[in-house]
């Protein structure tokens, strides 16, 4: 059980002494971030998350303590199933061709997690919820498989040997999450607009890293092999 007040979790030991159930605490969290996602910070009460859970108000103090830890579980989940997602991306002997599956498989799990993302990424004052420092680590911590692929994109001579990785791995971070946030945005009206454009990107990324256009076009226009990834 959450402790936060001495005197109201109290009173709520003997209200709820029943133990937790995970599926409901998961529930609550889909739940907080749909509605945060799609009808903003004045949508997520205390009522209003159990009833679309199909559960007591109680149980949101039970499981979490406050809505502001239900954000912060929201955004934890996000980053949990992203840094899993990227994590089960293949390895293969084409670095380039890899970093192209990591972006590709970052867009499908936004596209997929849709409320999810737009809490990760959406605002830090959400129910008077702030971002702490090991939030924002536990963020960074899933650019980690992006950095070790863009290393062995320069330890096989396809990137310059003065690439700064981490940076790299950022910049690239910055050009997909531009393109998902006018995706979901309905910014891309055009069937296969937003595929195009990542495709391109994906292309003109490794070449200014240092590849040539040939040697970038064919690992780009590769078989997305980390597509089953959504469903690990």
């Amino acid at each position: 059980m959450f402790v936060r007040h001495r005197g109201r979790d109290e009173r709520m030991s003997t209200v709820s002494p029943r133990p937790a159930k995970p599926d409901i605490r998961q529930a609550l969290v889909e739940a907080a971030a749909h509605l945060l996602a799609h009808e903003g910070p004045a949508a997520l009460t205390t009522r209003r998350l159990a009833a679309e859970v199909g559960t007591s108000t109680m149980s949101v103090y039970t499981y979490f303590g406050s809505i502001r830890d239900v954000v912060r579980e929201v955004v934890r989940e996000g980053f949990d199933r992203l840094a899993g997602r990227l994590a089960a991306v293949p390895i293969t002997d084409d670095p380039v061709a890899d970093l192209a599956n990591l972006t590709r498989v970052y867009r499908k799990s936004a596209l997929a997690d849709p409320s999810l993302y737009a809490v990760m990424f959406g605002g830090s004052s959400i129910a008077g919820f702030q971002l702490s420092e090991e939030d924002r680590a536990i963020g960074l911590r899933t650019l980690r498989t992006a950095v070790d692929c863009v290393r062995r994109c320069v330890e096989t001579g396809r990137f310059r040997p003065t690439t700064d990785a981490w940076l790299v791995a950022r910049q690239l971070w910055c050009a997909v999450h531009g393109l998902v946030i006018l995706e979901l945005g309905g910014y891309f009206s055009d069937e296969g607009s937003a595929e195009r454009c990542l495709d391109a990107q994906l292309r003109d990324f490794p070449v200014g890293a240092g590849d040539t256009f040939e040697a970038a076009n064919r690992s780009v226009t590769g078989q997305d092999s980390g597509a089953e990834c959504l469903h690990r």
